[in-house]
C-alpha cells in the first residue's frame, strides 16, 4: 500500500507517517513546505524510518502534480491551525492554504489516489453556540449541565449535529468548507473519502503555542520555568477542553485503513471525550505533580471573541463504527511530553522559550 501524508513534517502527520511506515508492506511519502517552525526537527526520524520527504505545498498544485505516483490512500493531514489565524490583518494565508490547499489535495485525489482521508477540526463548530451551552461551574472547572436546549450536546460532549451554521474562526470555517467540498467530490466523482473533526491533540512532538497546542506548551513552561497566564473567562482557568494523544489517533486511522467499507463520506468526532477532559486549572496541577516545577501564573479577565468556555468529545460514533477508544489519560499525555521535553532540552528550549516572549 503506497500512502501519502500532506503536512506530513508535522506534529500530527509525521505521528501518523512513523507509525504507519513500521506497517509491513506499507510506502509513506510525507509532503510538507516546513513552515511551521520545528517541524524540521522531524526529518531524521522519518528519513531514518524509510519515508520518503518531499518539501512541497499544497497550496501549489504543481507541487502535487509532480509527485512520482499513484497512491492508495491519501492522508491530508497540512493546515494552517491557528483559530486567531486572519484575525488581525489578512486571511489570506489560512483561506489559501486550508481552503484552496484542500482543492488541490481533492483534485490529485480524484486523479491519482484511492482513498481520501481529511483531518477536519472540532473548530467547525459555531462559537456562539458552543458559548451557548448550558453549564454548571465546580471548584476546579467548568461541565456541561445535564439538562441541555441546543441539540448536538450532552454530558458526555459535542455530536457530529452540533450547529455550524454561525461563525466559527476563519480556521473553522476553511475547514468546514473543505468538508463540503469533498462531499462534492464523492457525490460528483464516486471518491472515497473520510472526515474526522480532531479535538486537541497534544503530546510528545508538538511544538505548542499559546494560540494552538497550548496544553504541550503548558508542560514546557512549567519544565524550562516560563511564566503562564490563565486568560478569558475571569481569569480562572476552568476552561475544558479534552486531550488526544497522537498514538491513539493513529490507532484509529490504521482502524480506519484497514476497514473495506466503502467511504462514503463519514464524519466522526475524534477527541480524548469526558474521560480525557481537562481544565487548565487542573493542567496547572498535574504538570506541577509530573514535573516538579512549579510557575506563576497571571490572570487576565478578558475573554477573546473566539475563545470558548468547554469543548468535549463525544467520540461515541466513531467509537462504535470501528471499537476504537482513546487509552492515553491527561496524566499519560503530559508525562509523555515531559519526557520528551526532558530528552531534547536542548533542542526544544530556544524553540520553546522564544514562542513565550
Amino acid at each position: 500500500m503506497r500512502v501519502l501524508v500532506t503536512g506530513g513534517a508535522g506534529f500530527v502527520g509525521s505521528s501518523i507517517a512513523l507509525a504507519l511506515g513500521e506497517s509491513a508492506g506499507v510506502h509513506v511519502t510525507v509532503l510538507d513546505n516546513l513552515k511551521r517552525r520545528g517541524s524540521e526537527l522531524n526529518l531524521s526520524a522519518l528519513r531514518k524510518a524509510g519515508i520518503e520527504f518531499i518539501h512541497g505545498d499544497i497550496r501549489i498544485a504543481n507541487d502535487l502534480d509532480a509527485l512520482p505516483e499513484h497512491f492508495d490512500l491519501m492522508i491530508e493531514a497540512s493546515a494552517e491551525p491557528s483559530v486567531i489565524a486572519g484575525q488581525s490583518g489578512s486571511p489570506a494565508y489560512v483561506i489559501a492554504t486550508n481552503l484552496g490547499g484542500t482543492v488541490h489535495c481533492l483534485e490529485f485525489a480524484r486523479k491519482r489516489a484511492g482513498r481520501f482521508l481529511f483531518l477536519s477540526t472540532s473548530r467547525v463548530y459555531s462559537i456562539s453556540s458552543l458559548r451557548g451551552i448550558k453549564l454548571e461551574e465546580t471548584p476546579s472547572r467548568f461541565e456541561i449541565a445535564r439538562d441541555q436546549i441546543l441539540p448536538g450536546v450532552s454530558s458526555d460532549g459535542i455530536r457530529e449535529e452540533f450547529s455550524t451554521s454561525h461563525a466559527r474562526s476563519f480556521y473553522g470555517t476553511t475547514k468546514l468548507a473543505s468538508e463540503m467540498l469533498i462531499q462534492e467530490y464523492v457525490e460528483s466523482y464516486g471518491l472515497e473519502a473520510l472526515i474526522d473533526r480532531c479535538g486537541v491533540i497534544a503530546g510528545p512532538g508538538q511544538f505548542g503555542r499559546s494560540d494552538q497546542g497550548v496544553f504541550t506548551l503548558w508542560v514546557a513552561c512549567h519544565h524550562f520555568g516560563i511564566p503562564l497566564k490563565y486568560t478569558g473567562f475571569g481569569g480562572t482557568g476552568k476552561q475544558v477542553r479534552d486531550l488526544l494523544h497522537p498514538a491513539d489517533l493513529v490507532s484509529l486511522v490504521q482502524k480506519q485503513m484497514n476497514d473495506g467499507r466503502r467511504w462514503e463520506c463519514q464524519v466522526f468526532n475524534v477527541g480524548g471525550g469526558k474521560a480525557g477532559s481537562v481544565s487548565m486549572r487542573e493542567m496547572t496541577d498535574t504538570c506541577r505533580n509530573i514535573t516538579g516545577k512549579e510557575v506563576r501564573i497571571e490572570k487576565v479577565e478578558e475573554t477573546a471573541p473566539y475563545d470558548i468556555p468547554i469543548y468535549v468529545t463525544d467520540h461515541g460514533s466513531v467509537s462504535a463504527s470501528y471499537g476504537w477508544s482513546p487509552r492515553k489519560s491527561v496524566g499519560a499525555i503530559v508525562s509523555d511530553t515531559a519526557s520528551w521535553i526532558r530528552s531534547n532540552e536542548q533542542v526544544l528550549k530556544p524553540l520553546f522559550c522564544r514562542t513565550t516572549s
